[in-house]
């Protein structure tokens, strides 16, 4: 059975989902401290990125990389709601996707370190 939403067409459709992606940006703001500090970090990095980088791949690898880590953190958080809200239960499945959504952020962290550390240093 489809969703009801997407009988939305057009201009429509497209401002609809605007203003759901806006509003998960608000809700993770609002309540994941983890994208609230990857967030100060990226409003710090990305400019950083942008006056360190000296060509334009340089400064989209610096850039990206932590623009990457925060769609990574927006993924892990809604993961971990999804697993809440079918159960707060202790579960080995609930941990497993828990687990390895932190795992995916971890390993987009040591990309941003990777990819500063060769774009600058290399």
């Amino acid at each position: 059975m489809e969703s009801p939403h997407k009988g939305k067409t057009g201009v429509e459709r497209l401002v609809a989902a605007t203003g759901y992606s806006l509003s998960g940006l608000n809700e993770a703001v609002r309540n994941e401290a983890s994208f609230r500090y990857e967030l100060l970090a990226a409003a710090v990095m990305i400019p950083a990125g942008l006056w360190l980088g000296t060509t334009g791949i340089g400064k989209a690898l610096l850039v990206g990389s932590v623009l990457l880590t925060l769609v990574v953190e927006l993924l892990n958080s809604a993961i971990e709601a999804t697993v809440d809200r079918v159960s707060l239960e202790d579960h080995p499945l609930a941990k497993r996707a828990k687990d390895v959504g932190s795992a995916a952020v971890l390993l987009t962290l040591i990309n941003v370190a990777a990819v500063w550390g060769l774009v600058l240093f290399a």
